[in-house]
């Protein structure tokens, strides 16, 4: 009986366990035809250096609390495999692990880069002639995965942004007569606004909030934005900007950048909140506040929205099944079946049309003027940040789960990854 390989990849979220509980537990209900289900400690480099997780070490119960549990229970990684014909020894010790422990099922959850990995690791499999399905499971706050309508980890990090904008717009309220006026908050977004727009959530026709929202997709003009702000605090009495991490300038020049690299060579971004709130107190005048959502947005797991947290479970149930069913190089996509009401379901999208496409917010979801969001846009998030399904609490906090994580036995040399 073969057994199966999960492994975390990139920037964790608040529900990415869910996908992990959803591949082990139903790996476990079909025991006849899947044997343990072996996690990768710190991603794809646990595979690289057979450093494995034996999941079959842990009860049920702890798998299921996984569900309500933040962040990677089993560590993650940013480390990207290059091309097969750069690092062919790579993806053969690989093959070389997956032999050597029965290995005939690859899952890996993660975003573009790891849906790019997935389709290697097939490639290479079929090349030397070994018997692999590998499954991409979908993950990324960014939102940005091809095919799919929206990806598993978005609907929370969008539900806490807005939350926590709505939250701070009241604060700021209220102080806004003797004290601050303008309050900047940063939110993640690479290269796509996704993020950005679901901070545009916060306000509504029962809750109004002077907002200003900076897309990267939207070049930056400073005179037009301080005007905007400008004109919203002098009309509401104070003025509240959501701006994303990847804001560009007309130059298409990141506005943030560090000029440092990470390890998928992607620029190093230098925090974009406390320059536009500077801005403003320089040629405005304004008293601001600013916050960086940083790892908060991603980590929230006690303000996740039900929706991602039923979604980020079904696609790593649907990898296992298509796996059985003889699937390879697919991801679990989510469908959006209708918008009122709101019915999604999971279909298999070919990996050659996700790696490496990178999804950007439409024009027609950004206002006019560059500075909200529209109706369309609207209608596209809602569903995504609707519901709760808060963790258990004991003495007013959150209990997580943390695994064993035993370790596996290990069969071969070391290698150096």
């Amino acid at each position: 009986m073969l057994n199966a390989f999960y492994a975390q990849s990139g920037g964790v979220t608040a529900v990415i366990n869910a996908s992990a509980a959803g591949v082990i537990e139903t790996a476990r209900a079909h025991r006849g035809r899947i044997g343990k289900v072996y996690a990768g400690r710190n991603g794809i480099i646990g595979a690289l250096t057979e450093d494995l997780i034996d999941t079959s070490k842990e009860p049920a119960r702890a798998i299921a609390q996984l569900r309500y549990t933040p962040a990677g229970a089993f560590g993650s990684c940013r480390y990207k495999l290059k091309s097969l014909e750069q690092s062919r020894a790579q993806y053969e010790r690989l093959i070389e692990v997956f032999r050597a422990h029965d290995i005939g099922y690859f899952f890996y959850n993660g975003g573009n880069d790891s849906a790019d990995t997935c389709l290697k690791v097939s490639q290479i499999a079929e090349k030397l002639g070994y018997p692999l399905c590998a499954v991409h499971v979908p993950k990324t706050v960014d939102n940005d995965l091809a095919v799919t309508d929206n990806c598993p980890g978005f609907g929370s990090v969008a539900k806490y942004v807005a939350v926590s904008m709505r939250e701070a717009a009241f604060d700021v309220a209220s102080m806004a007569k003797t004290s601050t006026k303008v309050f900047v908050m940063e939110v993640m977004g690479r290269h796509a606004g996704w993020i950005t727009a679901a901070v545009g959530m916060a306000e509504d026709a029962a809750t109004p909030i002077p907002l200003v929202l900076l897309f990267p997709e939207v070049a930056f003009d400073e005179a037009r934005f301080l005007a905007a702000v400008d004109e919203r605090t002098k009309r509401f009495g104070y003025c509240c900007v959501g701006v994303s991490e990847g804001l560009k300038d007309a130059a298409g020049k990141l506005m943030a950048e560090a000029g440092t690299r990470d390890a998928f060579g992607h620029a190093q971004l230098g925090g974009v909140g406390p320059l536009i709130a500077s801005l403003v107190k320089d040629k405005l005048g304004y008293k601001y506040h600013w916050a960086v959502a940083d790892y908060l947005q991603r980590a929230a797991r006690h303000v996740a929205s039900r929706t991602d947290v039923e979604q980020s479970y079904a696609v790593g149930k649907a990898a296992v099944e298509y796996a059985l069913a003889g699937k390879n190089a697919v991801m679990a996509a989510i469908t959006r079946v209708s918008d009122r009401p709101y019915r999604w379901k999971i279909t298999a999208a070919p990996l050659e049309k996700v790696a490496n496409v990178e999804k950007m917010l439409p024009a027609d979801f950004i206002a006019k003027d560059g500075y909200g969001i529209t109706g369309k846009a609207r209608a596209y998030l809602a569903p995504l940040i609707r519901g709760e399904d808060p963790p258990p609490f004991r003495d007013g906090l959150p209990q997580y789960v943390r695994l064993k994580n035993v370790p596996v036995r290990k069969k071969l040399a070391p290698f150096e990854a």
